[in-house]
Order: C-alpha cells, then structure tokens, then sequence
C-alpha cells in the first residue's frame, strides 16, 4: 500500500506549487516582485508635497479610510510627487460626485507660480462642453479616440504609460488615447489649447506627477507607480 501511494505525491506537490502560484497572482502581492511602488500609503501624504513648497498644508486634502480626499471649495495646493519619473506606468483609482472634474498631471517642472504638464482629465462627461475635457482626454489638446465612459458617482480605474515619446491614457481597461510627444500631431493641437504659449510644452520632460487642486470633491486610492516601462 506504501509503495503504491508513492507516485501520486509529486502529483499533490505540483498541485500545491500551482495553487501558491495562482494565489499569489490573484491577491496582487507579485506586484512588489515586479517592481511596482505605493504612492500612497492609506494614512498619510509621505512622498508628497504642495507644489512650490518642501511640504504639506493639510488644508484641503484629507486621509479617510485608507482614501485621499480632496475636500470641495477648500483650497489646499496641487501635491506633487517629492520624486520626478522619465519612463513610468502609473496607476490609479479615482471617484468624482456629479458635475464635478479633477485630474492628474505629468511632465510637471517647478517653474512659475502654476503648474503646468500634461493632464490626464478626470471629469463627469455631461458637464462637459468641449470633447477634449472629456475624461481619459490630454486635457485642452486631444480628445480620445475612443469612447471612454467614466462611472459617476463609483470608483474608475486609470492607467498612464509613458515610454520614450509614446503616452497612453487607460480608463476602466480601454485604451482611450495614445499620442507622439513632439509629433507634428501634438504641436498642431498644442498649438490650438489654452498652452499655445508655453514653451516646449509638446515635448516629453522628466518631472512631478501631479494632483489638481480642483474645487470638487475627489476621492483617490491605490495609487502605485512602476519605473522604466
């Protein structure tokens, strides 16, 4: 009887390995083996700052149950990240109530009194005038490509790729847009936006990642970054 069990048990060891494997996936912990860093931890603003400045007011921005809360009408300066990303996949969710809009900025420099990068636009659609403040848009200069639907009211995942030149804005899982740092498509846009006068502002730079201080109510959490993509 002992001899006849022996050939099933590398049958349970291997069953054993896959199920490890198959949990470690699902419960996102290989996230750490590949790469990816919090940004936010769920109790705190560590590795943030108000833009111009080497720290946090407090005033406006609120940690609630592991989320980061932007409060509405209260002023509390754009964060930025203390670091600066060149090629980076950034993710994160996010939730606005009705008619409001925030957004998230990158390629952001500390040069002047406002901060200014490319934005990801966060918005409820229906309040909306222009197709390029439509939500998962390069804010003001490029509309998606297509039809990306945020869910008012619930929690939306979104998703930045920047390698080399090449951006790529996710919302929910779709691919909304895609765009050339630099290329003649950009400029041209650019060109056409309220940034028509900012120098350079269709090239790709080495900067902060940036959370507007809007006057809405905005709700962020899981926020994690994975450099060199």
């Amino acid at each position: 009887m002992r001899s006849s069990s022996l050939p099933h048990a590398p049958r349970r060891c291997a069953l054993g390995v896959f199920l490890l494997t198959f949990l470690t996936f699902a419960t996102g912990t290989v996230r750490a083996e590949e790469g990816w860093k919090t940004l936010f931890d769920g109790q705190s603003l560590q590795g943030w700052r108000n833009y111009g400045t080497n720290v946090v007011t407090g005033k406006g921005w609120v940690v609630e149950q592991g989320v980061l809360k932007k409060l509405a009408k209260v002023r509390g300066g754009d964060l930025i990240t203390e670091r600066q990303f060149d090629d980076f996949v950034f993710e994160w969710e996010w939730r606005i109530p009705a008619g409001a809009n925030n957004g998230i900025k990158y390629f952001v420099r500390e040069r002047g009194a406002s901060a200014i990068g490319h934005e990801y636009q966060m918005a409820d659609n229906a309040a909306m005038s222009k197709p390029q403040w439509l939500t998962a848009t390069f804010y003001d200069v490029l509309p998606t490509t297509t039809n990306a639907t945020p869910r008012i009211g619930e929690w939306n995942q979104s998703r930045l790729v920047v390698r080399g030149n090449h951006v790529e804005h996710w919302l929910n899982g779709v691919l909304a847009l895609e765009y050339e740092c630099g290329s003649s498509a950009v400029k041209s846009a650019v060109a056409q936006s309220k940034f028509k006068n900012e120098p350079q502002f269709a090239e790709k730079v080495r900067g902060h990642i940036l959370l507007t201080d809007h006057q809405d109510e905005c709700w962020f959490r899981n926020l994690r970054v994975k450099e060199g993509q």
